[in-house]
């Protein structure tokens, strides 16, 4: 009877909208590589993957959440080891990310994105509800956010690491931070931004020789291409361009499934994962992507309401995490591909293909369930 009592508080609406991700995923993936040798029946294993996932969710309802909060250094601190010893692993892609196991390449930095959100929970907790204070909270919560970002920066990651960041904000935006605070945060952010594009202009060429010689030149390029698009040579404008036009070429309904011409990578670079929403902009049109949008809102609307209906400040803590990290993820890889956000090694949630990313995200909706599922009417024991 417990375990049919947690069963009941699975909620059926977000594992429905998961299901219709799994088939969006599918479609989109096959037709981004269909003919295309180098990645035969890559959409089956995204769907083996969606399965692990949908098994890691039903698992994670009967473990209790407070149980992995009272040892959140643990997961954190075998996080960072990761993120270090991945350092001594071959480049891929230009940069040392991921372990390779097998046919199975998994990415540590994903993984750390679940540690940092369970740490700054767990600090955030401890001034239960009162306002928090800059050397006893808001520090501290810089401290074990920067060690990961800065590690994750040297592989090098710009993605992920502007990922912790939006973790961080949104986090404490909802953690009751002084006025003040968020005041000089705002001042800090936009005065670093300003500093950053005069900087990159006035040493423009320095910074291109040295990433150059650094083999890194793919970081000059995305960000001149988004700082001086106007400057920007044509090599580094054409992922974008291209994105663009087959967006654009999509209108209103589309070109039709399996009728893109940015499957393949002949149009468009990498259009299964960092690119995928080309693909169903190009062959569903606007309303297909509107559709997708509104799948997203829906599932991340279940998410900030079961944060709601927490009696533990962590399990709400937790959830505004995830559902952070879901939004940023989901506006920078769509407006990297309309030409409002740098373009970036970010995937889309929940569609894209990637084993690692995937399954940390179905691990972020399992331990949203487990919160949901371990809530009493009185505040549990807290870590």
């Amino acid at each position: 009877m417990h375990l049919l009592s947690k069963l009941k508080k699975l909620d059926w609406g977000i594992l429905l909208l998961l299901g219709l991700f799994a088939v969006i995923s599918f479609m989109a993936v096959r037709s981004a590589t269909f003919n295309d040798p180098g990645f035969n029946n890559f959409e089956f294993k995204q769907l083996n993957y969606f399965i692990a996932g949908f098994a890691v969710i039903i698992v994670s309802v009967f473990f209790d959440y407070r149980i992995l909060l009272r040892f959140w250094y643990v997961p954190y601190v075998i996080g960072l080891l990761l993120l270090v010893a991945v350092m001594f692993t071959e480049p891929i892609n230009g940069a040392r990310s991921w372990f390779v196991i097998g046919g199975f390449q998994l990415q540590p930095a994903e993984l750390v994105k679940l540690t940092i959100i369970m740490a700054i929970a767990v600090i955030m907790n401890r001034r239960q509800g009162e306002t928090l204070q800059l050397t006893q909270d808001i520090i501290p919560i810089f401290i074990v956010s920067f060690v990961p970002f800065l590690l994750v920066m040297i592989q090098p990651d710009l993605g992920n690491a502007i990922i912790y960041v939006a973790i961080v904000l949104g986090m404490l935006w909802i953690g009751n931070v002084k006025y003040l605070h968020v005041l000089i945060s705002i001042v800090i952010v936009v005065g670093s931004v300003m500093a950053f594009s005069t900087l990159f202009n006035t040493f423009n060429d320095e910074i291109k020789g040295y990433l150059s010689e650094k083999n890194r030149l793919h970081w000059y390029q995305r960000i001149n291409t988004f700082v001086n698009p106007e400057q920007a040579s044509s090599d580094e404008r054409y992922q974008l361009e291209r994105a663009m036009i087959a967006i654009g070429s999509g209108g209103l309904t589309g070109d039709g499934y399996m009728q893109g011409d940015s499957k393949n990578g002949r149009f468009v670079p990498y259009p299964y994962s960092d690119s995928i929403f080309v693909v169903i902009g190009e062959e569903f049109g606007f309303q297909g992507s509107a559709v997708l949008l509104l799948l997203y809102f829906f599932l991340i609307y279940r998410m900030i309401i079961i944060a709601f209906q927490c009696y533990d400040r962590r399990g709400s803590f937790i959830i505004i995490g995830i559902v952070s990290m879901f939004v940023f993820q989901i506006f920078e890889n769509i407006g990297m591909m309309i030409g409002i956000m740098p373009i970036t090694g970010i995937t889309l949630p929940f569609v894209s293909y990637g084993g690692t990313s995937l399954l940390l995200n179905m691990l972020c909706i399992g331990l949203v369930f487990s919160i949901r599922a371990h809530q009493e009417k009185e505040n549990p024991e807290q870590a």
